[in-house]
Formats: C-alpha cells, sequence, structure tokens
C-alpha cells in the first residue's frame, strides 16, 4: 500500500446546545477531517483538537503546520507502508500526539478497508454494543441543570458526568443525586480546575457515592494526585495526566489513580491507546474511552476502541443527537442504553452533509 493524495477538510457543525466546561464554552465542532487516498483504498481520520489552545497545548493551525511539513513527507516516504510503521516514521518529531493520532488512524482505516476488515476487529473487539454514557455540561442554574440530566435519563443514558469548577462542585451534584437517587451512576470531571489546597472541600465529594472524580488536579501533576488519592475514598480517574502507555504505568505505579480515561487523541492514536488499555488490564484499573465532541468519523472509531475487553465503565461516546442535529456521517443511535459497534470496514461520509459543514479544504501530500 503506498500514499496517493492526502486532503484536510476544514468543517464546522454547530452543537444542539453550547457546551461549557472548566477550559470554556463551544457553540460548535470546529475541526478538521483528514482524508488519505491509497492505492488500495481511503481513509478518514478527525482531529481531536480545537482552534485555539485552551484543553490541549496542540490546535489546529500548529496541527496544520506540523502535518505539511513534518509528518506527512516523513509518512509518505514509507513503502511499504503500514499503519503499524506509522509511528516509527513520525518519532524524530517530538510531541504533537493529536497531529500523529490524526495522520496514523486515516492510514489505519486506510488499511483496514482494503483488507476488509472492521476497524473492531482489527484491535481486538470482544463486544457487538457497548454502554454509554452523557457528558454534562455547566448550566446557569440547578434547575436547569437538573432539567438537562432527567432529558439524558429519559433517553436511556446509562451514566451521567457532571462537569465541575470551583463555585460549580458540591450543591450541582447534591442536588443531582438527591433528584436521581442513590441507582444513579454519577461521576464528575473537574478538567484539572482544582489544586491540592482544595483536597478537603474535593473530600466533602465522597458522600456522593460517585463513580469517580476526573482529573481534579493539573495533568503535570501524578504526585499530587496521589496524594489527594489518599484522602478520598471516591477514586481518582486520570484523563490529560494520560499520554502514553508508559506515562500510564507510572501513574499508576505512583497511586495517583484508580481509573483511567483513554482519548486516543491524546495519546498518539488508536495503537497506542491499546497499549494504554492493555497497561491498565494487567494492573487491574478499569478503563472508559472519552470524547471531543466528535462527529460521526471520531465516534465510529472510538466505539470499536471501547469494544475491547477492558473498557468496563460507559464512556462519553454517546448518541449522534446528543451533539449534532445532522451529523457529516449516517446518525448513531441510542439503544437500552448502548450503542452498536460498526461491524463493516470503515464509515461513510456523506458527500452532501460534508459540503454543508466545510469552511476550506488544503492539499497536504499529492504523489
Amino acid at each position: 500500500m503506498k500514499i496517493e493524495f492526502i486532503e484536510l477538510v476544514e468543517i464546522r457543525l454547530p452543537l444542539v446546545r453550547p457546551f461549557r466546561t472548566a477550559y470554556g464554552t463551544d457553540a460548535d465542532r470546529h475541526t478538521f477531517l483528514l482524508r488519505v487516498v491509497t492505492d488500495a483504498a481511503e481513509g478518514w481520520a478527525e482531529f481531536g483538537g480545537d482552534p485555539e489552545p485552551l484543553y490541549s497545548p496542540e490546535f489546529t493551525a500548529a496541527a496544520e503546520h506540523v502535518l505539511h511539513d513534518h509528518l506527512v513527507p516523513r509518512v509518505a516516504a514509507l513503502h511499504p507502508l503500514s499503519a503499524a510503521r506509522v509511528a516509527a516514521a513520525m518519532s524524530p518529531v517530538k510531541g504533537h500526539r493529536r497531529a500523529k493520532a490524526l495522520l496514523e488512524t486515516a492510514i489505519l482505516d486506510a488499511e483496514c478497508r482494503a483488507h476488509g476488515m472492521p476497524l473492531a476487529t482489527y484491535l481486538g473487539a470482544v463486544r457487538d454494543r457497548v454502554p454509554v454514557g452523557v457528558s454534562v455540561g455547566i448550566t446557569n442554574t440547578v434547575p436547569e441543570l437538573l432539567e438537562t440530566v432527567s432529558g439524558y435519563l429519559e433517553q436511556g443514558y446509562v451514566r451521567v458526568k457532571l462537569k465541575i469548577e470551583p463555585g460549580w462542585d458540591i450543591g450541582p451534584v447534591r442536588a443531582v443525586r438527591h433528584e436521581f437517587g442513590a441507582e444513579l451512576a454519577l461521576q464528575v470531571d473537574a478538567n484539572t480546575s482544582y489544586s491540592l489546597t482544595d483536597a478537603e472541600h474535593l473530600r466533602r465529594l465522597d458522600e456522593f457515592g460517585l463513580v469517580q472524580i476526573e482529573q481534579p488536579l493539573d495533568e503535570d501533576d501524578l504526585r499530587g494526585h496521589a496524594e489527594l488519592a489518599k484522602s478520598l475514598r471516591t477514586p481518582i480517574c486520570l484523563d490529560e495526566s494520560i499520554r502514553s502507555a508508559r506515562n500510564a504505568a507510572a501513574a499508576i505505579g505512583l497511586g495517583a489513580c484508580r481509573v483511567v480515561n483513554i482519548k486516543p487523541s491524546r495519546v498518539g492514536g488508536y495503537l497506542e491507546a491499546r497499549r494504554i488499555h492493555d497497561v491498565c488490564a494487567a494492573h487491574g484499573i478499569p478503563v472508559w474511552c472519552g470524547g471531543t465532541l466528535e462527529t460521526g468519523v471520531g465516534r465510529a472509531q472510538n466505539l470499536a476502541l471501547a469494544a475491547l475487553p477492558g473498557f468496563v465503565l460507559p464512556g462519553d461516546i454517546s448518541a449522534s443527537s446528543r451533539y449534532y442535529i445532522e451529523d457529516i456521517t449516517e446518525p448513531f443511535h441510542l439503544e437500552d442504553g448502548c450503542l452498536a459497534v460498526p461491524d463493516h470496514p470503515g464509515v461513510t461520509v456523506l458527500p452532501a452533509a460534508l459540503g454543508r459543514y466545510t469552511v476550506s479544504t488544503q492539499k497536504l501530500y499529492a504523489r
């Protein structure tokens, strides 16, 4: 297999409702797709970053630059081409995991299509449906939060995650627990917005029987998380802190987490995500698949990953309608709290829908 053409497609899809976290508020999904055409098949992938470096230091303009000038030339020179060889070819370029994930994933998608193999099969999936939860952003009022959560529970989501930040934590969590009862699988996500000096305050979350508290401290503060874990009954889940299998092993060894959220774009792609899954499974650490407001392209690929055996907790993948009135692929629907894992190679991008939400296109490579 060899590369014939690579195209970057900038897209902008409006969200059903604004999504607010400790990092800011998103009103749309503004990112880009990568389309890689080989002599055997084409492949698609979705960039897991944003236009501004607020959630992640990697942002779209920087990713475009590093892809065009540094990553694509190295990978295009591979003969023969395979997804397993891409990471080594890109390794001289330091960092830029999200851009690397994008290129590796598009090639992996093309490779799976060329062999008629679903991505789930390639990764080692053991189920054809995965239970999913929903991530609920910060709202203006507690009554608005309760109404939002109620709507998602009526749709059938099996777990609710509340975004929290200083000043929006104990009260909203107490209200949701009181309103919907102890049976609700409830967790919170702090998106690095606290410090170790908040340990006494965060300990108050223990009374609510949460599944986990996700990423309370800065992403570089593994020792701080280990110290905080000693004072909490609620399990700590690491998200932004986990960037590789080696990094995950270090976090587990320090006692910094009892749960891990794996986002493929953050760790460099689905092959590294699978390695993190394997490390966690070897240490008895449950994992789940996080999300970054993906369109159907990224959603389909995340579902394939979430079907691996170690993903025992519901992820943030959610149905297409959670985020979009219209997606650029056929929508994913919630059934009995689950989403179906795609059982065919690749996901079909709908040309008409893609055209409606395309901002620009850019050729990165042509043989």
